[in-house]
């Protein structure tokens, strides 16, 4: 009896070892974000389990005429040959009377782990984008949409903005991010090759074949920490082919500052229209590096928006925060419009 209670010991505890962790509670930060934890070459990848995307209930909220409606057209593209090897892109677009805005959307390091075919759904199947994109057409939104990360002010700021003017929407351009995110092995030029695909390649393709307004002012370029940083140095080497570049959570490093400092006052310089954000949280262990960039960008007179939000460095972030506030900057930035 006594080996028989070891067995059911065992595999009691094996079964636990591999149960899926549960998701963090509203405004805990994971362990991984704690001064013990920060980065110092590649990218951690974030301790909270993904969750598919389910729909959330919600009231009805005003909508223009010929708005754009979800759910979206779906559309996978698979590349075997690009200046980053095989290449898999999903692309998502609402049904629309209209012509829309373009967002390249990159996903985060743990996604780029998955590989290729999984890694570029990481905005729809691991952060539910689509549900965040649901709940921006009914508004208000509540603190439960944004995982409990967010404070009464910017709360009511958002649901003021979205009763001005609801959410229209944009092609959505989803492709697989490759990791580039060791500075101590690989430079901020190792970013040019996949900005050569997705300007060169990709963004024609997504012209012809969505419902896209496709100019370089309707286009914009945006991702969460790896994605952040890929988006950061595409956008800084491509000024002139699109209209808004955001970041969420970039994976920039403090040796980085002046290098990254020259090519935004040079894009600037290219592209006075050029409309940046770069958006941080309280809970972000890149939070420091990303103000003291911010810092030398203003020094340099480098116009952009410095954003400091609720939340930690995790998936309950890119499924709360991360998502809307990307969504609302473009879709307000891509159409001329003054944002949060």
């Amino acid at each position: 009896m006594r080996g028989a209670g070891s067995l059911l010991l065992t595999l009691s505890l094996l079964v636990a070892c591999h149960a899926e962790p549960p998701r963090p509670a509203p405004r805990r930060v994971d362990a991984q974000t704690s001064g013990a934890s920060r980065p110092t070459a590649s990218l951690p990848v974030s301790t909270s389990a993904p969750v598919s995307p389910t729909p959330s209930a919600s009231s009805s909220g005003p909508v223009d005429a010929g708005a754009s409606k979800w759910p979206a057209t779906e559309l996978t593209w698979a590349y075997d040959k690009t200046p980053v090897g095989r290449m898999v892109v999903v692309v998502s677009f609402p049904r629309t009377t209209v012509r829309l805005p373009v967002l390249i959307a990159l996903h985060g390091r743990g996604e780029a782990l998955k590989g290729v075919d999984r890694g570029a759904r990481g905005w729809l199947d691991d952060y539910a984008i689509g549900k965040t994109q649901r709940r921006l057409q009914q508004p208000p939104l509540t603190r439960k949409d944004f995982e409990g990360f967010i404070g009464r002010r910017r709360l009511a700021a958002i649901n003021t903005s979205l009763g001005e003017r609801a959410f229209a929407g944009m092609v959505m351009v989803y492709p697989y991010t490759p990791d580039i995110t060791a500075p101590d092995q690989r430079g901020l030029d190792d970013a040019k090759p996949f900005g050569r695909f997705l300007i060169e390649q990709l963004l024609p393709r997504v012209y012809r074949e969505t419902p896209a307004i496709g100019t370089a002012a309707s286009t914009g370029i945006d991702g969460v920490s790896l994605g952040g940083r890929a988006a950061l140095l595409v956008g800084l080497e491509h000024p002139t082919k699109i209209g808004a570049l955001g970041t969420l959570q970039a994976a920039v490093y403090p040796h980085e500052r002046k290098t990254l400092t020259v090519r935004g006052r040079a894009a600037k310089k290219a592209n006075p229209a050029l409309r940046l954000r770069l958006l941080t949280s309280s809970g972000d262990f890149y939070r420091p590096a990303i103000g003291g960039l911010s810092k030398a960008w203003k020094k340099a007179g480098v116009d952009h928006q410095h954003i400091v939000v609720d939340g930690p460095h995790s998936y309950g972030f890119n499924r709360g925060p991360g998502g809307y506030e990307m969504l609302l900057f473009h879709d307000r930035a891509l159409r001329g419009l003054p944002t949060l």
